[in-house]
């Protein structure tokens, strides 16, 4: 399935030291500018989604919502995930690139 290969992307990320996870960080990196890319789980409560959509609107970052917060954690190493950041524009690009194809 295509989302394994963002997955593995986002887990590439995380081991260059790209990725921010959990909703404290995220939001930090959001607001300090340092995130071109968010990702929040399907199964995050919709307060955490709205949030997030919110956030994400006012400081002009892309934000997809995928897998399940389990999956996004296994993929950097941490137990449940609900949200992540991609802070690096290469990775976020191809991160991107992955998710635009597979909502073709």
């Amino acid at each position: 399935m295509k989302t394994d290969r963002i997955l593995s992307l986002i887990g590439l990320a995380q081991k260059a030291g790209k990725v921010t996870s959990g909703e404290f960080s995220t939001e930090k990196s959001v607001k300090s500018g340092k995130a071109f890319l968010v990702i929040v789980a399907d199964d995050a409560s919709e307060n955490t989604k709205k949030m997030f959509s919110n956030m994400c609107e006012y400081y002009e970052v892309p934000i997809y919502f995928l897998s399940d917060k389990e999956t996004l954690g296994h993929y950097i190493g941490k137990e449940f995930r609900a949200s992540l950041s991609v802070n690096d524009e290469g990775f976020a690009k191809s991160i991107r690139k992955q998710i635009d194809g597979l909502n073709q």
